[in-house]
């Protein structure tokens, strides 16, 4: 049972401010893949209803606590299973594939769900070394992401460059909104090509000075006329402040266990892990996790996000929480929405 809904209190989140939701398909303990990816998609359908802007999905590979390994894929089943939002990956990365087949999954996405599918795009290459042989990349596969992201936007375009004469169908003649992820080298790259930004950080910062130095290099161009900046980071918003940090302990200990053993885990319940033994290691990497997030109550939750909206000037928030209580998260989502006035489509 959630609690219910107290009236909506100030400050909140301008009602003309974009907010948007991020799901990793996380694993929950003790349960197969296969349920996290039908999570996603449910996710999505209350997402829609709440009136949230985007929906994104992610790619990971090899990665136990974490069953979304085909964004493209995913993002097909979550457009099919809804009607007015917008979803998208956050992202494919690009090194991991040949330029030509993400156009074209685009494409077909772009073609079957005309003007709801976003392509976020991101610069890391396979996790591990297995991970890499497997996909057939190597580490200095994201060197050239320039000429990557310039081949992949060509063949929408009919201008693909790279020395192909191949026109790829159906993207050619089509514009799906491109996104960039930054990591390292992607907020100049976003501006090189005047895409929107999408950026996250423990170290805000440092995030803020990546955001300055992409709108004060921004060039306009066909795919974007100014700087647009998206903001990712997880928020819990709960009836008490305890219980909204509890919401983020669960995948905070997997990215601190990931950090400390090279596997991020399935989600398990934050009661057990709180009560858990921590080395002073993994409890300092859990401690740094917790704090890259927002939580509290609705009162709380919306005058932080009004600051950090106020220091970096996004256009919008792109809530990446995942929780282990299914129950929980969506009561944050919905008390979420509330701050940020959305409303449900018509």
């Amino acid at each position: 049972m959630t609690s219910p809904l107290p009236p909506v209190p100030s400050p909140a989140l301008p009602p003309s401010f974009r907010l948007s939701l991020l799901d990793r398909s996380p694993v929950r303990r003790g349960q197969e893949p296969a349920q996290a990816l039908r999570d996603t998609v449910w996710l999505a359908q209350r997402a829609e209803e709440l009136g949230y802007h985007r929906f994104w999905v992610s790619e990971h590979h090899g990665v136990p606590g974490i069953a979304g390994s085909a964004p493209a894929v995913l993002a097909g089943a979550v457009a099919g299973a809804t009607s007015r939002i917008r979803v998208g990956t956050g992202g494919v990365m690009l090194p991991n594939h040949p330029p030509l087949v993400v156009a074209e999954q685009f494409g077909v996405l772009e073609s079957l769900f005309p003007g709801r599918i976003d392509m976020g795009l991101g610069r890391s290459v396979g996790f591990t070394d297995g991970v890499r042989r497997a996909l057939g990349r190597d580490a200095g596969a994201a060197d050239d992401f320039a000429g990557l992201l310039t081949e992949l936007l060509g063949y929408f375009t009919g201008t693909p460059g790279g020395g192909t004469a191949v026109h790829a169908r159906p993207p050619e003649g089509l514009r799906v909104p491109a996104f960039v992820l930054a990591t390292g080298s992607g907020a100049a790259q976003a501006a090189a090509f005047g895409l929107p930004l999408v950026i996250a950080g423990r170290d805000e910062e440092r995030m803020r000075a990546a955001i300055d130095r992409y709108r004060a290099e921004f060039a306009p161009s066909a795919w974007g006329a100014r700087p647009y900046v998206v903001v990712s980071a997880p928020v819990a918003v709960a009836a008490t402040t305890e219980a909204a940090r509890r919401l983020l302990v669960s995948e905070a200990w997997s990215a601190a266990y990931a950090r400390t053993h090279g596997e991020f885990p399935p989600l398990g319940p934050p009661e057990e892990i709180l009560a858990g033994p921590m080395t002073a290691r993994e409890r300092d990497h859990f401690e740094e996790s917790l704090s890259g997030g927002i939580h509290g109550t609705e009162a709380e939750a919306g005058a932080a996000l009004a600051g950090l909206v106020a220091r970096t000037g996004a256009d919008e928030i792109l809530v990446s929480t995942a929780g282990y209580d299914r129950g929980a998260l969506l009561d944050s989502h919905r008390r979420l929405a509330r701050l940020a006035g959305l409303s449900a489509p018509a």
